[in-house]
């Protein structure tokens, strides 16, 4: 009956040595109020100067998201008091951002963007649980803050969450931003209406009534600080708004938050507009002129973006879409795969042999035990790849062990669990534990007539027709061989045995 409308703000602070208009470190996590200085507390008589470095980071990331540069740009007074703003105004931008329009493509959709800006952040506010004073932190204060506005298009929070996350890893990609959500340096602002089918039309980025139909106001969610809980609070306010219209109440155009405990969105504010901040030149800063040589400079900084590096992941090594998906998801975790892909093909030359006969097998082999076995273990430590004991050379060889055939799946986890804890040579892991598999049909054949000499009533079983009794056999050789014994040898050397 209704139609989803969602537009997304998205706020990251900057990776800068120094704040956006001072010389203060930036830097959060020190003791309160002690990274600070009379520009960023906004003394009188200071002047504040803008940050080269946080100016080439937000352009930088408008060309990658295919956005429109203004080379004649401005910063912008946001006049309004909240405790955490020791100005009384925020330094922002309002009508020139440095970058317009581009898009994003997340589930094979692309979603417009409306404008990428730069701001300072505020402090950072507390509430001590057996008090009720609230503290403030300046720390924060003046730090380089990039914001980008999605157009109105979204249409679903599973889309709004897909697009958080795939803006994230562009961020980290080009390393202006950390963009952890966890330490607040990531936060989302979802806008949300419903509007009845038939009765508005997208126009220009703007929502707009057909004829004489009159909208619903939208919904801001604010600072919402993970992507689940950004879904979260997205389906409550679309259950909420629902089950409002379908009574006839109308929809108050307010700012509401997210209450994790309740799972639901609480009343903070009526919305302002953009009228009530009075926005008006930044009169202490000179227009910022992005020379056609600065910008070819910012556009040489540009590195393959990630729907790239899934491409062509994907188009070298035969990766599968997921496979892909999940190799480039990390920027470290793919340049630690792809040093383990590069061991792989020095052996392989080493070797007279041809990359282009061994690539898609050997590179698949290595992101299956990369993706599905050695993030299990890494997730289980809570670890990231940079903290893995396992060198490149050393899962290089590890796999190579596990193609050739000398170790089998059993020992090749054993292996792989003592190299995850302690790291180390898996060729000399194999020698110690007396792992290596057992090919010689002359050895194992031995072994197994004294299996069955020992089984006489499994034996019997297996010839009136109950075949399954040789998982029962292979087993036994397999405990008796410590599990070195090659499975496929055993189930054959068996079948020839008890068939006689």
């Amino acid at each position: 009956m209704y139609d989803i409308i969602i537009g997304l703000e998205i706020h990251a602070g900057l990776k800068t040595k120094s704040k956006m208009f001072c010389s203060c470190a930036n830097e959060t996590s020190t003791l309160a109020n002690t990274n600070v200085c009379p520009i960023c507390l906004g003394h009188p008589g200071t002047l504040p100067t803008v940050n080269k470095e946080a100016v080439e980071k937000t352009v930088l990331l408008g060309l990658a998201l295919g956005c429109d540069i203004n080379q004649h740009s401005k910063f912008d007074r946001k006049n309004y008091f909240y405790p955490d703003l020791p100005k009384g105004y925020q330094i922002s931008q309002y009508d020139i951002p440095f970058c317009e329009g581009g898009s994003l493509e997340v589930n094979n959709k692309k979603i417009a963007i409306t404008r990428i800006h730069l701001e300072e952040d505020t402090g950072r506010l507390s509430h001590p649980p057996i008090s009720d004073d609230s503290l403030v932190d300046f720390n924060r204060a003046g730090t380089p803050l990039l914001e980008l506005v999605t157009e109105p298009m979204i249409q679903d929070p599973t889309t709004a969450k897909a697009f958080g996350q795939r803006y994230q890893q562009v961020l980290r990609y080009l390393n202006i931003s950390n963009a952890d959500m966890e330490k607040g340096e990531m936060r989302c602002e979802g806008n949300i209406s419903l509007q009845t089918k038939g009765t508005w039309k997208y126009k220009n980025g703007e929502i707009i009534p057909v004829g004489k139909n009159k909208l619903n106001p939208k919904v801001e969610l604010k600072n919402i600080n993970s992507f689940k809980a950004l879904e979260k609070a997205l389906e409550f306010e679309i259950k909420r708004q629902t089950i409002a219209l379908d009574k006839g109440e109308k929809i108050l155009p307010e700012t509401r938050g997210w209450n994790e405990k309740s799972a639901q969105t609480v009343r903070q504010r009526v919305k302002e507009t953009s009228a009530d901040y009075r926005y008006f030149p930044e009169p202490d800063l000179p227009p910022v002129v992005i020379s056609p040589a600065w910008l070819k400079l910012i556009k040489a900084r540009m590195v393959e973006l990630p729907w790239k590096t899934e491409l062509r992941l994907r188009e070298e090594y035969g990766l599968s879409e997921y496979d892909a998906m999940v190799v480039a998801l990390d920027k470290k975790l793919l340049a630690y795969t792809e040093e383990v892909i590069s061991e792989l093909q020095a052996w392989v030359k080493t070797n007279g042999d041809s990359w282009e006969r061994q690539n898609i097998i050997l590179a698949k082999l290595a992101v299956n035990w990369i993706v599905n076995e050695i993030s299990k273990h890494l997730n289980k430590k809570n670890q990231t790849i940079d903290q893995l004991k396992i060198t490149p050379e050393n899962l290089a060889e590890f796999i190579l062990m596990v193609h050739q055939g000398k170790i089998n799946s059993s020992a090749a986890q054993t292996i792989l669990e003592v190299m995850i804890n302690k790291g180390g040579d898996p060729s000399s892991i194999m020698d110690t534990l007396g792992l290596a598999q057992i090919d010689d049909k002359v050895a194992i054949t031995e072994i197994i007539k004294k299996i069955i000499k020992a089984k006489p009533e499994q034996v019997e079983l297996y010839k009136k027709g109950k075949t399954t009794v040789i998982q029962f056999f292979i087993g036994q050789v397999m405990a008796a061989t410590k599990g070195a014994a090659n499975p496929e040898v055993v189930k054959e050397l068996l079948e020839k045995e008890l068939n006689k």
